[in-house]
């Protein structure tokens, strides 16, 4: 099969029915494997999954130079998704640190551009708030750079009401990219009435709840050091015992379809944009060509009304937070 477009806000911008995270390819979730990520990128785009998520920071910067090198003479076959806003020193994250002056949304943009070896960049988020810049500037620097042609939309990760309708009324922001799943709910009370509201489409991270949807979870100190999920409280303890009995479930539904727990947790975010009237377009993110092709069949799972309410009401609550303290602080919610 190969995926459909669709549009992902007001603003004309348009992409593939469901995109690819990239952040797993560099970092977070065990050892990287270049030629397997290549070779899943590759596949991506014959896949028509064509919607490729990454940022300055993973890495920090390798994971938009393993693009770059990747999409040599296919650029023009893919909308790239980068983010700046946070602080690297000496090529590192520094903590919590963030950075969204206006001169230095510039630099960071001219050097992703660099690194992606190309002259435009799609989507460029803010990847997250910066509490000591008014997003009136931050909105007016990306618009700059829309006007001079290295970037055509402007998108938010993890913003709150306040913030996202300041930047909009600043410029159009496209799309909103925060995590949204059968996992995590936090949009529904009223950010997702907002983007509905200002014509803003959702990009759902972590679609699989950080891969515990999959089916196939440990507890978190059974992932080696350095994988994210030996930090997250909701593989810990009481809480990842709480939560298999939860994702149960998603293994129900996928066993009665013939299919994934993974696939009926992305078929669910697919069927809730026109529920909820919204364009929403998940990024699941894999470096593995097998489950990139899960995925993207996800797309042909129907789920009816009853499946869908027995899904919402299993999954209503989760145990434990979605991050951990320090990690929390850098969301504006």
């Amino acid at each position: 099969m190969s995926l459909g477009k669709q549009k992902l806000g007001s603003q004309g911008l348009e992409v593939s029915a469901l995109g690819l995270g990239c952040m797993g390819m560099s970092q977070s979730y065990g050892p990287a494997d270049e030629a397997e990520s290549i070779a899943t990128l590759h596949r991506a785009i014959e896949l028509g999954c064509t919607f490729l998520d990454t940022a300055e920071v993973y890495g920090p910067f390798i994971n938009e130079e393993l693009l770059g090198r990747a999409l040599k003479g296919r650029r023009e076959q893919v909308t790239i998704a980068t983010k700046f806003g946070f602080l690297i020193k000496d090529g590192k994250q520094a903590g919590t640190g963030r950075d969204s002056r206006p001169e230095h949304i510039k630099e960071a943009v001219d050097g992703s551009l660099k690194r992606l070896a190309t002259d435009h960049i799609d989507l460029l988020y803010q990847h997250r708030v910066d509490p000591d810049v008014p997003m009136e500037d931050v909105a007016g620097a990306v618009g700059e750079l829309v006007a001079e042609g290295k970037v055509r939309f402007f998108g938010l990760s993890e913003a709150g009401q306040a913030n996202i309708r300041r930047a909009h009324a600043a410029h159009p922001v496209s799309a909103l990219q925060s995590e949204y799943s059968l996992w995590e709910r936090n949009l529904e009370p009223e950010i997702i009435p907002l983007l509905k509201e200002l014509g803003i489409g959702l990009v759902p991270f972590a679609p699989l709840g950080r891969g515990f949807l999959a089916g196939d979870v440990r507890r978190a100190e059974d992932y080696p050091e350095g994988d994210f999920r030996r930090g997250d409280p909701r593989y810990q303890g009481e809480n990842f015992d709480a939560n298999v009995a939860a994702a149960a479930a998603v293994r129900d539904v996928a066993a009665a379809k013939g299919g994934k727990p993974g696939q009926i947790a992305i078929a669910w975010l697919l069927h809730k944009g026109p529920e909820f009237g919204i364009d929403i377009v998940p990024i699941p993110g894999t470096k593995r060509r097998t489950y990139l092709e899960e995925n993207v069949a996800a797309a042909t799972i129907r789920l009816d009304a009853t499946e869908m309410l027995g899904l919402d009401m299993a999954l209503t609550k989760v145990s434990g937070s979605r991050y951990n303290e320090r990690t929390m602080s850098m969301v504006d919610r």
